[in-house]
């Protein structure tokens, strides 16, 4: 069962789960996002999803955390069947900021969308159905840290919007995510909101961004996505 909790200082989300439902998600994920020639207009947003997915991957490896958590196995289940088995099961963990997170599952509308319309896929379609569930644990997750007001605002935004990440300049994300990391604990709590409706709405910030990585695509000849922007994350980011 995979899971997803806010970690304790509200810098991002902690994804948990067992291995297979890990493998079972990224595979779903690179399944309906398709290859690198698919899609080129969403070749940003994709390049960012399979970034999470990579995290995941290397969580799977034992590389980022393991948790011990309980399979419902006691005393009673085992003697009767005359089993000594362990009573929890490992669960690989990764945390992924805020912003990031919010803004996968945003993209992730939009896939599914077109692997539906273009592979004609059917509504019960087992990737999509995966993928959805996904999702549905990271509003539900960022529903207990916003007010009701605020996570409606968002919802209304996220129906209404389409397509979500249309040739989005991602590295739009990388400066949300630069700023949310600088807040406090308080100040997070009291912006998360805000920072999940800016990945709907093309604010100034966004549109002088792009203007900017517009302008040197055209320059270099590269795609949009492929234009890198003089960023640094914190080496330690306290989670």
């Amino acid at each position: 069962m995979l899971a997803i909790q806010s970690t304790e200082q509200l810098t991002g989300v902690r994804i948990s789960a067992d291995y297979w439902d890990l493998d079972e998600l990224i595979n779903a994920i690179y399944k309906v996002t398709g290859d690198e020639n698919k899609y080129y207009d969403y070749q940003g947003p994709r390049l960012r999803i399979l970034s999470v997915c990579y995290k995941l991957r290397h969580a799977m490896l034992g590389e980022h955390h393991l948790e011990f958590v309980g399979n419902g196995l006691n005393k009673n289940v085992l003697t009767q069947h005359e089993l000594i088995f362990p009573n929890k099961n490992v669960y690989f963990a990764t945390e992924i900021l805020w912003p990031e997170i919010i803004f996968c599952a945003i993209a992730l509308n939009d896939f599914i969308d077109l692997h539906q319309k273009l592979n004609k896929a059917a509504m019960w379609n087992n990737e999509m159905a995966i993928i959805r569930k996904f999702q549905a644990a990271i509003p539900n997750c960022l529903e207990q840290e916003v007010n009701e007001e605020d996570y409606m605002v968002f919802l209304r935004m996220l129906h209404t919007k389409n397509p979500l990440t249309f040739r989005f300049a991602t590295q739009y994300v990388d400066v949300l995510n630069l700023e949310y990391i600088q807040l406090s604990k308080e100040e997070r709590k009291a912006h998360l909101a805000a920072f999940a409706v800016r990945l709907l709405v093309e604010d100034h910030e966004y549109v002088a961004l792009k203007a900017h990585l517009m302008e040197a695509a055209i320059a270099t000849k590269k795609a949009i996505h492929d234009i890198q922007i003089q960023l640094n994350y914190p080496e330690e980011i306290l989670w």
